[in-house]
């Protein structure tokens, strides 16, 4: 072979597939490989005839198509399929060749395998990559992490290849270990949150508004011109008009069972382990599991009633845009939660996380790419040790201006009998975040005085005591820890 390949990349499914197209335009020579061999032969006859993708039918073919340092990128189910390449790779390789894992794997066994690559001297790197298969075509968001002395040969194709916001790439290297993994799984996080926000607002709009689909998604196209400019908003405006074959609306059709693939839940779960309230995403991992029993849900509709009288919206035009103030509001305290778990995280594991970067990777290209992304790494370049973004002067006067009608909406959600677990919980978090006082001094009464379990005086902090509530329970305390 007279020239030999930048990367290789293993797993020919859409993203896979895509992701090599995009190098390919960007300049780079991609050896592609998949397990099932034939799927190469179909990819180099069909999607990558006329391009410079090189195809390869074995792991040793493909690494001796490869320049030095060789760079070797799984798009691959996360878990042992994962494991499994690593194992059967490593011989193959020598001291400063790079794997690079770009599938949704938990962000623990990343930083397993970066430490057990380096004891082997290759490097290792997990990056996130976001976008769908529309992204990975024509650029993804990409963030990767791992083995930084992998960065300076891997930089130039990832940020070739990913979108670009005003001519800066949606790509920076994250930090160490499974820091990059850790932002995606995030980013996932976030995303179930939009997600359940935006169908929370169509719920109300459909259920208590008795808007059509062309209403709504008229109210989506709107709102995509303002503050709430963003991809997710613009799909909804195009789902809900979109008609099937027998000139129905197809949405309406769609069973209302959530899937799931994880990385919500294990957001959900990081905020558990390190005790940080991210409770809309939390809320929206729920909402997906509420979703998913149907049958119950079915039956029990014709069991539980619900508000004796309906509530009768006089002012459609008022409540739509308090509806879109809530949306907003809420909107910001998902990305305050996301970033608070972030900035904990970094602390715990020692990453230096650029917060402004990372809204700027997620800027463009992502799943959760808008215009208000650009608000938040302006916050954070204003102020790199922000602790919340509530703090901030700009997203602190625009909660501000919205309290109102949040408050209206959530009333008025309750009233009609109309599920808005996630605006809710935003609501409920803001209310919390802003009391210098909660009812915890209660809970740790409580907690004293079933189990001994101590607790501390407002005016000597630090000072764990027992009382003996009831003259008979004894002195002695319980051990003090926090969960």
């Amino acid at each position: 072979m007279s020239k030999k390949s930048d990367i290789a990349l293993i797993g020919l499914a859409v993203m896979g597939q895509n992701l090599i197209l995009n190098m390919n335009d960007h300049g780079f020579i991609v050896t592609a490989y998949n397990r099932t061999t034939e799927k190469v032969d179909e990819f180099l006859k069909n999607a990558a005839k006329g391009t410079n993708v090189v195809g390869a039918y074995s792991l040793q073919e493909m690494v001796n198509t490869l320049k030095k340092p060789r760079r070797v990128m799984m798009l691959v189910k996360a878990g042992k399929a994962v494991d499994s390449f690593i194992e059967q790779l490593i011989p193959l390789l020598e001291k400063g060749d790079i794997i690079i894992d770009g599938g949704n794997s938990e962000y623990n066994d990343t930083t397993r395998r970066t430490k057990e690559l380096e004891e082997k001297e290759i490097l290792f790197v997990g990056s996130g990559v976001s976008g769908g298969e529309d992204g990975a075509r024509y650029g993804p968001s990409l963030m990767p992490g791992g083995n930084p002395k992998a960065w300076p040969f891997i930089k130039d194709i990832f940020q070739s290849i990913s979108a670009k916001i005003n001519g800066e790439p949606c790509c920076d290297w994250v930090g160490e270990n499974g820091a990059g993994h850790f932002v995606k799984m995030v980013h996932n996080g976030i995303e179930y949150g939009d997600m359940q926000l935006i169908c929370e607002a169509y719920h109300l709009m459909k259920s208590c508004l008795q808007l059509s689909n062309e209403e709504m998604s008229k109210v989506f196209q709107e709102w995509n011109k303002g503050e709430l400019d963003s991809f997710l908003i613009e799909i909804t405006k195009d789902i809900l008009k979109f008609k099937d074959t027998d000139g129905k609306y197809l949405v309406e059709k769609i069973r209302d069972a959530a899937g799931q693939k994880g990385t919500g839940k294990w957001t959900a779960i990081s905020a558990l382990d390190y005790g940080v309230p991210v409770t809309l995403i939390g809320e929206s991992v729920f909402s997906r599991c509420l979703s998913a029993l149907l049958c119950e849900r079915q039956k029990a509709s014709k069991q539980l009633n619900g508000p004796c009288d309906p509530v009768h919206i006089v002012d459609k035009k008022k409540l739509l845009e308090e509806l879109r103030q809530a949306l907003y509001a809420s909107k910001i305290i998902s990305y305050a939660q996301g970033f608070m778990l972030m900035r904990e995280a970094a602390k715990i594991y020692g990453w230096n996380l650029n917060y402004g970067g990372i809204a700027l990777m997620w800027r463009g290209g992502c799943i959760i790419r808008s215009v208000f992304l650009g608000d938040i790494k302006i916050a954070f370049e204003k102020n790199p040790q922000l602790t919340n973004l509530l703090l901030d002067p700009f997203f602190k006067n625009a909660i501000h201006n919205c309290q109102s009608a949040w408050r209206n909406v959530v009333a008025t959600s309750a009233l009609a009998g109309i599920p808005m677990p996630a605006f809710s919980t935003a609501l409920a978090f803001y209310d919390g975040y802003r009391s210098a006082r909660l009812p915890a001094n209660l809970l740790q009464a409580q907690r004293d005085y079933f189990g001994a379990h101590t607790y501390e005086l407002l005016d000597e902090p630090g000072k764990f005591i027992h009382t003996n509530w009831t003259g008979h329970g004894g002195n002695v305390s319980a051990a003090t820890y926090q969960v």
